[in-house]
């Protein structure tokens, strides 16, 4: 029922921005948490930025003051906006949802961001 796409990705130089976006289509319950998680090359998935359908924000310590991550509540959307970027913050990311009263979790397939002069 429900797909996450994720739009945005790309090319950038360091020190440039880009704009992330994932949309929860098909979803007809409440949406309880979006997460936005990155993995590089031979590391672990790891969060960049959560966000709750009630408002409540995480950033990772290193990504605080950099990315701003919102939600459109009635689009089913969440934006992950990305800027001073790094070479450091190449890598896939990835839109997670949690989602209605049984806690369904659904994933996005990605969108590739590389940072390099």
């Amino acid at each position: 029922q429900v797909q996450l796409v994720e739009s945005g990705g790309g090319l950038v130089q360091p020190g440039g921005s880009l704009r992330l976006s994932c949309a929860a289509s098909g979803a007809t319950q409440r949406i309880n948490v979006m997460v936005w998680y990155r993995q590089a090359p031979g590391s672990y998935r790891e969060v960049v930025a959560r966000i709750t359908g009630g408002g409540s924000i995480f950033y990772a310590d290193p990504e605080k003051g950099r990315f701003t991550i919102s939600m459109d509540n009635a689009k089913n959307t969440v934006d992950l906006q990305m800027n001073n970027l790094r070479p450091e913050d190449t890598a896939i990311y990835y839109c997670y949802a949690d989602i209605g009263a049984e806690r369904a979790d659904y994933w996005g397939s990605g969108t590739q961001v590389t940072v390099s002069s």
